[in-house]
């Protein structure tokens, strides 16, 4: 089968083994598969895969069930699944562990479907098992044009939160203001505080305001720091302000959790899609072949949605 290939630093596609389904797995055949900013960095050779994952590029996908290891119990041949995985979701084929698998709504075309899981279950994990957002508190998303931020700010609002978003490129304010925020350019968002909850996917540059801008018993989650990752706190105001850190990667967690991360996705996120409450702006696909065409748009900042492979 074919499949997205990183070879020192460069994105291309090649020939690789087809995956045969274990136990408790799916083989499915992909039918669209999102990129993340996890991508690029493995890319650039900057994110290694957890041991025994797929070396070859994506880490979500949606397509249809072609084969069931043993003990598999809840999908068969012909479901519609899509899943986050550790690796091999930009191929023609994916193995799946069930766990993970969550069914693709019907009115859900194969372009969103592959764009849903990776950035919906990152944001509902951080937003509210994580920070435990709740309904009526204000909350300011850092990055909130990216495929996270997008996810966090439909979230947030469907939730009953007081969403503030901040956008570097002016042209994207609108558009992420259309979907539930009050967006605004990064370098006001002190201003537009206190938050009860930060959801930090930039890094660096939000460093120290993040605190200036948290209310007392603030909790800021650190998913991203595509921009920097070195930062100086000031402890003494954390202690003042008895303010909670998180930070948590979705991909190196055991199974267990990764499959709890799948059913709260389900439970909470899947009927927002259905009733039309949530949706996943796709900005571009491209065909897998095409696979390093892709890598170069999703890596120019500025644009809005998700860019997804078809196969």
């Amino acid at each position: 089968m074919r499949a997205v290939i990183f070879q020192e630093g460069w994105v291309t596609t090649g020939e690789v083994h087809d995956p045969e389904p274990g136990h408790r797995q799916l083989l499915v055949e992909v039918r669209a598969a999102g990129l993340n900013g996890a991508d690029i960095a493995q890319a650039r050779g900057g994110y290694a895969p957890p041991p025994g994952a797929p070396a070859t590029g994506g880490l979500e996908m949606a397509g249809e069930v072609v084969a069931a290891g043993s003990g598999c119990q809840r999908f068969s041949t012909g479901d519609r699944v899509m899943a986050v995985v550790q690796g091999g979701g930009q191929a023609e084929f994916c193995v799946v562990d069930e766990p993970l698998a969550m069914p693709v709504p019907e009115s859900m075309g194969w372009e969103s479907a592959g764009g849903l899981p990776e950035v919906f279950a990152t944001a509902h994990d951080a937003l509210f098992t994580q920070a435990g957002l709740a309904m009526g508190e204000r909350v300011c998303i850092h990055g909130a044009a990216g495929g996270v931020g997008v996810a966090a700010v439909q979230l947030a609002a469907a939730a009953g939160a007081q969403v503030t978003a901040t956008v570097r490129n002016p042209d994207s304010r609108g558009a992420v203001a259309e979907l539930g925020a009050h967006a605004i350019d990064p370098v006001d968002f002190v201003d537009a505080g206190p938050f009860d909850v930060i959801l930090e996917l930039v890094g660096a540059p939000n460093w120290p305001a993040n605190l200036e801008a948290l209310a007392t018993e603030g909790r800021i989650v650190v998913i991203g720091v595509g921009a920097g990752s070195e930062v100086t706190l000031n402890l003494a105001l954390l202690m003042v302000k008895r303010i909670r850190m998180f930070a948590s990667t979705l991909r190196p967690r055991p199974l267990e959790q990764r499959a709890a991360v799948a059913r709260l996705v389900e439970r909470h996120v899947l009927p927002l899609v259905e009733s039309d409450q949530v949706r996943v702006p796709v900005a571009r696909t491209f065909p897998l072949s095409e696979a390093p065409a892709a890598y170069e748009y999703f890596a120019v900042p500025g644009k809005l949605g998700k860019a997804v492979l078809i196969t």
